[in-house]
């Protein structure tokens, strides 16, 4: 007898009130247990654990597995496959315990989290409902616009996500292939091998490719993962076979495939590039031990993950996996960065919703005989629980104040509150202009990080994982003085000022910025790995920047500006500075560099959401050490400008939030597009001085 037909379980792999003669293989319950306890342990912030993330990749295995013999059961009991019945049974499975997730994280989000963060929330939750979210994930993964938006508390959905996608092509696939099958008289299991390579070979060469060419939004998308999915699939289809493995083969087969498992756990780090071909080693591994447990009694792992604490905790991971993300968010939220002993106080407190959860919701619905006697009612159920969450996001969504327009003539003056009399040397509560009639700040600190530079909705700021060198005009089109704006988005953020008084001072201004990358011949790291895009960049700008035949390069750069002076390399970041403006400078173009802007350490207008009605909590002291001393050497070594606008940025040594009505910061240390354009006069000033003089060499 095949061994899929000597249990039954659900596809979760909860077992199911038994069918006559049959049970479930408590082993594969066991095996979610550890999944599960992987991943609570890892978003617990055990670091030993540092891979525990690979829990997700042991849950696609056992679902792969498990649907798919589902399916192949069906197939040979009724020689075809109930598609309405399949997705019926998954959305009365699924669904009501998402919906109660989704709305009670709602309510936590409107008691807990800062409004600035509801837009962004509440897409999340409308997103995690529909089984999309993972996609918003992976595109906010590489928008550099997204730094420092925090962890979503639907986060964890891009996993559900990733198989509810999987499987609206799933059993299609598997119908369609056998269909063909027998129309050609051939027997069922070969043809559903092709329909599994058909899905994993792509899938598998998509996954190593885009996971070192876009690491964090091959992180969440489904072509990166759909192969782990089918490796399970595959266990279904060859379980006949595989059933009858010599049983010291088979145990010793599942000892290993646990051990691969649980020491990829421990030295697996957040750092690998993942899914790729390093996520082979725990899903072959989970693989392994599921093999092993179709062999009965062959002294391997199955009498260890049966014992009754690991199924009972393999029968509540769908639970627990949707309430513990959330828990930790909002609490995060509350108190700030947790300490480890209640991180995972919370990780085990979220036991007590997930039971409560199971037993009230999960199983009622999951068990009815109402709901189970026909599609319709399971598939209705299913689609207002869906409706549900999506309203919940929805409430979250509209619940943020639309952002309001300054009356006309009524602009925040912005820089120019510092003006008059005492200079930069006027009272920070005076600079900060809370005494404003109506009291607004522009732009509203909820809608900060739109208000961006218009060279990122025009395509024109180049991304992480591109090399391409894009140039944008803006300004007049017949100018006189050609200005070229080039570095990373710390040069970028200057172009509204920029465009300001270039047609007062009939000047053009060409955008070639790329994020996070410094105009500089230095090589550069990002998050810990070369930075192989920028170099490249780097290697063709300079090029192009003089085949411009600009009047003035102006750049700028990020140089961590908050405490601490530059490492040891700023030595090398400085000589490549020198290399690109030498190069300029001996084509007759000037050079001026713009100061960084200082760090808060804090999201300074999620503060000022939070804190209107005393503002000078979100100040921060003005750094002692220059506004950036790369740039400040490198134009010392080189003759070029050096235009520091750091006292029209901060206050008789206090950087305060608003200025003039106007906030400063948004995400990290950039400056809004608002308060930039404030800054127009001192940038006007900056760039004439230059003009006049800075000595440069003809070619």
């Amino acid at each position: 007898m095949a061994a899929t037909d000597t249990w039954h379980v659900d596809e979760h792999g909860r077992g199911q009130r038994p069918a006559a003669g049959k049970g479930f293989r408590p082993d594969v319950e066991g095996l979610r247990a550890i999944a599960v306890g992987l991943v609570l342990i890892y978003h617990g912030g055990v670091t030993f654990v540092s891979g525990g993330y690979i829990g997700v990749d042991v849950f696609f295995v056992i679902s792969g597995f498990l649907i798919t013999g589902l399916l192949i059961r069906e197939l040979e009991r009724t020689n075809t496959i109930s598609l309405p019945t399949f997705y019926a049974r998954r959305a009365k499975r699924l669904l009501p315990a998402t919906a109660v997730v989704i709305i009670t994280t709602a309510a936590l989000v409107f008691a807990f989290v800062p409004r600035v963060r509801w837009a962004d929330i509440g897409g999340d939750l409308i997103g995690s409902a529909i089984y999309l979210v993972n996609w918003r994930f992976a595109d906010r993964s590489v928008d550099y616009l997204a730094e420092g938006s925090g962890a979503s508390p639907m986060q964890h959905f891009w996993s559900l996500a990733v198989e509810e996608q999987y499987y609206l092509v799933w059993p299609v696939l598997v119908l369609l292939f056998t269909l063909y099958a027998r129309r050609r008289g051939r027997s069922l299991r070969p043809p559903l091998y092709l329909a599994l390579l058909a899905v994993a070979v792509p899938s598998f060469l998509w996954s190593v490719y885009y996971s070192s060419a876009s690491p964090e939004a091959a992180f969440f998308v489904t072509t990166t993962r759909m192969w782990e999915l089918a490796i399970g699939g595959g266990l279904a289809i060859a379980a006949p076979q595989l059933a009858r493995l010599p049983r010291l083969l088979a145990g010793l087969l599942g000892w290993i495939g646990l051990g691969t498992v649980l020491v990829a756990a421990v030295l697996i780090d957040s750092s690998a590039t993942w899914p790729g071909y390093l996520a082979a080693a725990p899903t072959l591994g989970t693989a392994a031990v599921i093999v092993a447990g179709m062999v009965p009694h062959n002294r391997g792992p199955a009498w260890l993950l049966s014992r009754r604490p690991m199924v009972w905790v393999g029968g509540l991971s769908y639970s627990l996996y949707l309430w513990h993300w959330p828990l930790l968010i909002v609490a995060i939220a509350i108190w700030g960065e947790l300490p480890l002993w209640l991180s995972l106080a919370i990780v085990v407190f979220s036991v007590v919703p997930s039971w409560v959860t199971q037993q009230l919701v999960e199983n009622p619905i999951r068990y009815s005989q109402l709901i189970s006697s026909a599609p319709r009612y399971a598939l209705s159920v299913g689609a207002n629980c869906t409706l549900l969450g999506v309203v919940a996001g929805l409430v979250v969504v509209l619940a943020v104040p639309s952002q309001s327009q300054p009356a006309e003539g009524q602009a925040a003056p912005g820089a120019e509150a510092l003006e008059g009399e005492g200079g930069a040397e006027r009272n920070i509560e005076e600079a900060i202009w809370q005494s404003a009639e109506s009291g607004e700040i522009t732009p509203d600190p909820l809608y900060a990080t739109e208000d961006v530079p218009e060279l990122y909705d025009d395509g024109c700021q180049v991304g992480e994982d591109s090399a391409d060198v894009e140039a944008c005009i803006y300004g007049v089109e017949d100018p006189e003085t050609t200005i070229v704006l080039t570095g990373d988005s710390k040069a970028g953020q200057w172009l509204p000022g920029l465009q300001t008084v270039a047609e007062d001072n009939d000047w053009q201004i060409v955008t070639v910025t790329k994020s996070a990358c410094p105009f500089s011949a230095a090589p550069v790291s990002l998050d810990g790995e070369e930075y192989s895009t920028c170099t490249e960049w780097n290697s063709a700008v300079v090029d192009e920047v003089i085949g411009l035949e600009p009047d003035l390069v102006l750049t700028s750069q990020s140089d961590g500006l908050s405490s601490e002076p530059p490492d040891d390399g700023a030595g090398g970041m400085v000589d490549g500075l020198v290399d690109h403006w030498e190069r300029l400078q001996s084509e007759g173009i000037a050079v001026a560099a713009i100061a960084d802007t200082p760090h808060p350490g804090f999201e300074a207008y999620e503060c000022v959401a939070e804190n209107l009605d005393d503002l000078t909590e979100c100040s921060f002291p003005m750094p002692e050490i220059d506004a950036n001393p790369v740039l400040q050497e490198a134009a010392e070594r080189t003759d070029a400008g050096y235009i520091d606008l750091l006292d029209s940025v901060c206050v008789d040594g206090t950087c305060p939030p608003v200025i003039g009505g106007a906030l400063v910061n948004r995400q990290g240390s950039h400056l809004t597009a608002t308060y930039v354009e404030t800054l127009a006069p001192q940038l006007e000033e900056g760039i004439h001085n230059v003009l006049e003089q800075q000595p440069t060499e003809g070619p």
